[in-house]
């Protein structure tokens, strides 16, 4: 039985952390196999990038996959430091990945953004949450939610230097 490997998530908060000192969202996401080798890394470069679609967990999600040689990841994990939205956590369900580990929810994300409102930082979110997305999906993959959730929220923070 897979367990959460909370030195992973603490990675993915160390990539996030990266991430800031480029001026980029505090995010981080990456793939490990089910033993928790790291397959591959990704911070987030959302604020100097023009594809919409290049979210940390997709960019790992291709990368594994182009690495594996497989469209499908059946024994690899996603972590990330924030609730992945429904196309992330869909690209992992169409990759047919062990599971997602995450650490902030998406409503700690939408509270940060009420409080500390910013034109660059916006933290936008659909209202859709990981285990919606999986429950609807096939096949269904496991969900490890609020894994170092403190820890992740306090990346918000670093939106605010």
């Amino acid at each position: 039985m897979f367990h959460p490997n909370e030195e992973l998530m603490k990675k993915c908060i160390e990539i996030a952390k990266s991430s800031h000192e480029k001026n980029q969202y505090a995010l981080g996401a990456l793939i490990a196999d089910e033993r928790g080798n790291i397959i591959t890394i990704k911070s987030s470069n959302l604020i100097s990038s023009y594809d919409p679609t290049a979210h940390p967990e997709i960019v790992v999600i291709r990368k594994a996959a182009e690495m594996l040689k497989s469209r499908y990841l059946p024994s690899c994990y996603l972590y990330t430091t924030l609730e992945p939205c429904p196309m992330c956590t869909s690209a992992a369900i169409w990759a047919k990945m062990g599971g997602i580990v995450f650490g902030a929810y998406q409503e700690d994300a939408i509270e940060f953004s009420k409080n500390n409102p910013s034109d660059i930082f916006t933290w936008r979110q659909i209202k859709v949450h990981a285990n919606e997305i999986i429950a609807n999906g096939s096949p269904v993959i496991n969900l490890f939610p609020g894994v170092l959730r403190d820890e992740c929220i306090n990346l918000f923070q670093h939106t605010l230097d």
